[in-house]
């Protein structure tokens, strides 16, 4: 295998990772408030066990951003790499609001 292969993936391919991750993870919360609607209350809650696995893969690609700053390669943020954690962020703001949604439509059930 070349080394090229093995290099630690760039900024912006971490940032993507961060996007795509952050991203299922705000669809599956969403998609929980929805399903908590319906008074599908475990289905709705195995939407935000979905999200919580994406969002674990998004902190592991954090994880490689915070190990390269460790390790002195850390880069001067992109727009690409804050618009990957305003993305984290606002999902993760989601995913708690669909918790609060949950729990308020199994109490009125």
């Amino acid at each position: 295998m070349s080394t090229e292969n093995m290099a630690s993936p760039s900024l912006e391919e971490i940032s993507f990772q961060i996007i795509l991750h952050a991203g299922n993870a705000r669809s599956s919360s969403m998609e929980a408030i929805h399903l908590a609607k319906e008074g599908k209350f475990e289905e709705a809650k195995a939407k935000i066990a979905e999200a919580d696995k994406e969002f674990l893969e998004a902190h592991h690609a954090q994880t490689k951003l915070l190990q390269k700053e460790a390790s002195g390669e850390g880069q001067n943020p992109t727009v690409l790499l804050i618009h990957a954690q305003d993305h984290l962020m606002t999902a993760m703001t989601v995913k708690e609001m669909a918790q609060e949604f949950i729990e308020l439509y199994e109490r009125m059930k």
